[in-house]
């Protein structure tokens, strides 16, 4: 039995005449850029998701470097964020021109520790970027009381969390700002970049809608500095069409990852952490084990397919040598870099196939 580690197809495919008769509709209106397909979608992910408002953008980064500017980092500036992540999650601190901080992450959750966090202020620490990461919420509570503590600006990196809940309230909203991805292997993914920018404060919201089409309330009039981070038509259609189908899809991932939990008796395989105060949504079902090259071979050779997520963490990475940091900088995330493998995780799996990912595990 052939288990692929994602194929998007078997969605696309089973929605392909609504998608198309949304894309022809938006087309034929020449509704390009914004417009009412957009508008739509932003009210129906917020009053579905439990928003008070939404923004949608051209990608999931793009919220992100938003919300930087909208902070006011700057040169000098640090930044304190999770090392194991997707860079984008920094990526913005870059282009406002403050410095990342990286702290390392728990071992069973793969998010920040606050103890790590803590030790990691100093006097020129002006926010923390926080990441939900696979779907499982990090520890706001203690994240926002050392927030708080200290005065810091707070964003949420929501990209993978899409439906997720700390202690019952949907993640984004402890926050100052809160940024989601569309991106096409995302839970609520289009068929091509997509993101959103959330946040409760409403001068936040009004800022960031400025800032989104280059710094402008009145066409011609620019009273700040902007950039061009419009959503299309086409993505806001075709996320129109596929929100509905969130609930349903996420339920499934949680059946999945149920039967991983129940099933994978692997000696030495560390599965992923489900702490009481968190409602993941499991982006990904992500596990550890001491011979992850091998297992991952092993895997291969009964036809399941696997990904390494993520490989390198932050601080290791290439780019980011001039910020001084080494092996063993945070040996967590150097951890769980080295042992990770992702499994198959998608709602058109069928519970045969997820079995067959099982007894290849347990067969390692």
């Amino acid at each position: 039995m052939k288990v692929p580690f994602l194929d998007l197809s078997l969605q696309h495919r089973a929605l392909r005449e609504p998608a198309l008769a949304a894309l022809t509709a938006t087309y034929d209106a020449t509704r390009f850029c914004l417009g009412k397909d957009v508008e739509d979608f932003e009210h129906n992910f917020a009053s579905t998701l439990g928003y008070p408002r939404v923004l949608g953008m051209n990608s999931g980064t793009s919220p992100l470097h938003v919300a930087c500017m909208i902070a006011g980092f700057g040169p000098g500036d640090e930044v304190i964020a999770p090392s194991f992540t997707f860079i984008s999650t920094v990526w913005g601190l870059d282009y406002v021109g403050a410095t990342p901080v990286f702290a390392d992450v728990e071992a069973g959750t793969f998010n920040l520790d606050p103890a790590k966090l803590a030790v990691a202020i100093t006097p020129k620490t002006k926010g923390i970027i926080v990441v939900h990461l696979f779907g499982q919420p990090a520890r706001m509570d203690e994240i926002m009381a050392i927030a708080r503590q200290h005065k810091l600006f707070v964003i949420e990196d929501c990209a993978q969390a899409v439906g997720a809940r700390y202690q019952g309230t949907p993640v984004g909203l402890f926050g100052d700002a809160a940024t989601f991805s569309f991106y096409p292997t995302k839970n609520l993914g289009g068929c091509g970049e997509g993101g959103a920018f959330v946040a409760q404060d409403e001068a936040i919201h009004t800022r960031a809608r400025h800032i989104r089409v280059h710094g402008s309330d009145r066409r011609y009039y620019h009273d700040i500095v902007g950039g061009n981070f419009r959503m299309d038509g086409f993505q806001g259609a075709l996320l129109n069409v596929k929100l509905p189908h969130l609930a349903a899809w996420t339920a499934r991932r949680r059946a999945i990852a149920g039967r991983y939990l129940a099933g994978i008796k692997l000696a030495e395989a560390r599965l992923p952490d489900q702490p009481g105060y968190g409602q993941s949504v499991f982006h990904q079902f992500t596990i550890r084990h001491p011979q992850r090259d091998a297992l991952r071979e092993h895997l291969t050779k009964h036809e399941v397919g696997t990904d390494l997520i993520y490989p390198v963490p932050l601080h290791l990475q290439k780019c980011y040598a001039v910020l001084g940091y080494g092996p063993g900088s945070f040996p967590v995330a150097e951890k769980a870099a080295a042992t990770c493998v992702s499994l198959p995780i998608f709602p058109e799996l069928t519970d045969a196939q997820v079995d067959h990912v099982i007894a290849g595990i347990n067969s390692f």
